[in-house]
């Protein structure tokens, strides 16, 4: 497999705390990524460092074969490395679509003109396109979530990076936002790396499974080797849950 994005030995210490302690990952074109692991295992340091929020303190990161290590984040989503939040914060006093459109021109330094057509593809796509002018208090958390996806999405970004974006949400919207992530991959050609604390979710999502524990990987494979990793199941999930994702 090519490898669209990939990070070599990728560490983070603060102070003498090690968050991230050497880890390989790649990505391929059109790939999902699952990254799973108990709290504190490094997910969202893994995520700052790829989305360039935070410098790593050892380890590249490479795009293309190129590396984007010292690029600063605003520059990585020009590039195409674009990354959601789990707690997500609109612009409170913009339109839903005023929000989108801050992303669209941000990223690509369109006029207004020129990021339009992008805001309404983004919209439609996150299912947001009926309610352009009402503002982000309006929405439910699962409308905000999506908000947060259509802003990520008229960035155009090729590798996306989702943080937690079932959690929270009830069982019907899960199984939809598990759709609208198929679709973001099948119709855009987006690459994903995701994090998710529903298993269910990231095992019928992820073409690959990476897990973390401690800063490190300590297995990586499908999610039927991954759930049968007597490692995982010691780690993370449990002998009920391993049985219970992998039914």
């Amino acid at each position: 497999m090519t490898a669209l994005l990939a990070a070599r030995g990728l560490t983070r210490r603060f102070g003498g705390l090690t968050a991230l302690d050497g880890v390989d990952l790649t990505l391929g074109e059109g790939e999902i990524l699952g990254v799973i692991g108990p709290n504190g295992a490094g997910k969202t340091t893994l995520f700052s460092l790829i989305g360039g929020s935070l410098a790593p303190s050892a380890g590249e990161i490479l795009l293309d074969g190129r590396p984007v290590t010292r690029l600063a984040a605003h520059r990585r989503v020009r590039a195409g490395i674009v990354r959601t939040h789990q707690i997500v914060r609109p612009f409170a006093n913009l339109t839903i679509f005023e929000n989108v459109m801050v992303a669209a021109i941000h990223a690509h330094r369109r006029t207004e003109g020129h990021a339009r057509d992008r805001v309404a593809e983004a919209l439609e796509l996150a299912g947001l396109a009926d309610r352009p002018e009402r503002y982000p208090a309006s929405l439910t958390l699962a409308g905000r979530k999506r908000l947060e996806l259509a802003r990520a999405l008229a960035t155009g970004p090729r590798v996306l990076l989702l943080d937690e974006v079932v959690a929270g949400v009830n069982p019907a919207e899960a199984q939809a936002f598990a759709a609208l992530i198929r679709r973001i991959r099948d119709q855009r050609g987006v690459s994903i790396i995701l994090t998710e604390h529903v298993m269910p979710a990231v095992m019928s999502l992820s073409d690959r499974i990476m897990v973390l524990e401690y800063g490190k990987r300590i297995a990586e494979g499908t999610p039927g080797e991954v759930v049968a990793d007597p490692r995982v199941i010691a780690a993370y999930l449990g002998s009920e849950a391993g049985q219970g994702a992998a039914s």
